[in-house]
């Protein structure tokens, strides 16, 4: 390199490159040294200082802990008087021995939801009269409000054996061992349980695990089989519920013969939400009222929902078809509908129909008895020709007296019944 004379004798060569060289000198070389050293002299001290932090923390932990627990409860206990005071909730009366009053069982006047009445503008409080071991069967139409009412029951328990006030006007609950609930549907896929799989899994915990002293929920159980494999799995639960556990039960269901059981079961009873219908229109009340709904109005809530119309009016007829009444499931029609029992639910009219079929067919057989009577008087004075015209229409209604006598109605579904109206209504027209 020409200039390689001119490098100053204290340079220290650090690196060759094709066309040029690199050097470093002695001052250099300690400030490097120095950086570096500080570095790790940083890293030092930073760890002295942590472990001196970590020991000392370590001699005060069970006084940090116990300060902690201290706030935590102050606050939860500061906001849960908050949310009493601004949303006018009532100090229960606690039941601490339930055995000690024969009348005890939760009673709440007023009870609200405490998170659905902030989500809605208008929340219909609903009053509660749950004796201990009694086990309420609650129907009614979908959207009503049953899952509300459970839940708010069950948080008014929890709430008050937390030492928190309830929303309620006023609450009286008794201690419960624990709170066990079966609502809702869904599947485990990554644990191979399907919704009904997984529905009575949680249903076989309940029954192995509740005991007196509990309070059960049970949401809609057997709804994700066959109806009535469905509707055998939910009656034979609330038997085994009221029979052998003798807990206290909140049972929610849209299988309204399952409202037998009050008449069945000493400590069964029957509640239901009403709702109201006009000129087609359904309104849902809300209201808890004692006795049993006949309707679920499940046609309607898909039509609110947003089904398509041609399968709402579909589902109208197939249940029309079902129940065998053709205006139960024309809106349009402006006829009465079924709505309960605070609206006049008609009967099943199994007994009625038979009754007024066996008047029906005496009638007939006694107007055939006095053709025949009047035909015997009158051969002298009538002709042939005459007889013989009042003989030609006699002969299809003694058909169809017989095919009448043929229906076994108490073994008939309403489907079948319907089929065969349709059949005897067509003979008439055929026959003029």
């Amino acid at each position: 390199d020409a200039n390689l004379d001119r490098v100053p004798d204290d340079y220290r060569r650090r690196q060759t490159l094709k066309n040029s060289e690199r050097y470093y000198t002695p001052e250099l070389k300690e400030r490097e040294e120095e950086i570096v050293g500080a570095a790790e002299r940083a890293d030092a001290l930073e760890y002295e200082l942590f472990v001196d932090v970590r020991d000392r923390v370590a001699e005060e932990t069970e006084r940090i802990q116990g300060l902690a627990d201290a706030i935590a409860a102050l606050d939860a206990l500061r906001s849960l008087a908050t949310v009493a005071v601004e949303r006018d909730y009532v100090r229960p009366e606690i039941v601490a021995d339930p055995d000690s009053a024969p009348d005890a069982g939760v009673e709440i006047e007023g009870g609200r939801h405490p998170v659905v009445e902030r989500a809605e503008a208008s929340f219909v409080p609903n009053d509660a009269d749950l004796p201990c071991g009694s086990i309420a069967v609650i129907t009614g139409p979908n959207m009503s409000g049953k899952s509300t009412y459970m839940r708010s029951i069950a948080l008014a328990v929890v709430l008050a054996q937390t030492g928190s006030f309830v929303p309620a006007q006023a609450a009286s609950i008794p201690v419960f061992d624990r709170v066990f609930t079966r609502v809702g549907a869904s599947d485990d896929i990554a644990g191979g349980q399907s919704t009904f799989m997984r529905e009575m899994s949680e249903l076989t915990e309940i029954l192995h695990d509740a005991g007196p002293d509990s309070l059960v929920l049970l949401d809609e159980v057997g709804r994700g089989t066959a109806t009535t494999d469905g509707r055998a799995i939910a009656r034979a639960a609330a038997e085994f519920i009221h029979d052998e556990l003798g807990a206290t039960a909140l049972f929610a269901t849209h299988y309204h013969d399952l409202t037998d059981l009050a008449a069945e079961r000493e400590r069964a009873f029957n509640l239901h939400f009403t709702a109201t219908r006009e000129d087609g229109d359904v309104t849902f009340l809300h209201r808890v009222v004692p006795g049993a709904s006949s309707s679920s109005y499940g046609v309607e809530v898909a039509e609110l929902a947003g089904v398509p119309a041609p399968v709402v009016e579909r589902s109208r007829d197939l249940v029309a078809a079902e129940t065998g009444d053709a205006e139960a499931g024309r809106t349009e029609s402006g006829a009465p509908d079924a709505v309960g029992p605070e609206g006049g639910a008609p009967d099943d009219g199994g007994e009625a129909g038979d009754a007024s079929l066996r008047e029906f067919l005496a009638e007939e057989e006694g107007h055939d008895t006095a053709g025949d009577a009047d035909g015997d008087d009158g051969d002298s004075a009538d002709s042939g020709q005459d007889r013989e015209s009042e003989r030609a229409p006699a002969e299809p209604a003694a058909d169809l007296t017989a095919a009448l006598r043929d229906l076994d109605l108490a073994r008939m579904t309403p489907i079948e019944a319907l089929n065969a109206l349709h059949d005897l209504q067509s003979r008439v027209d055929d026959d003029g």
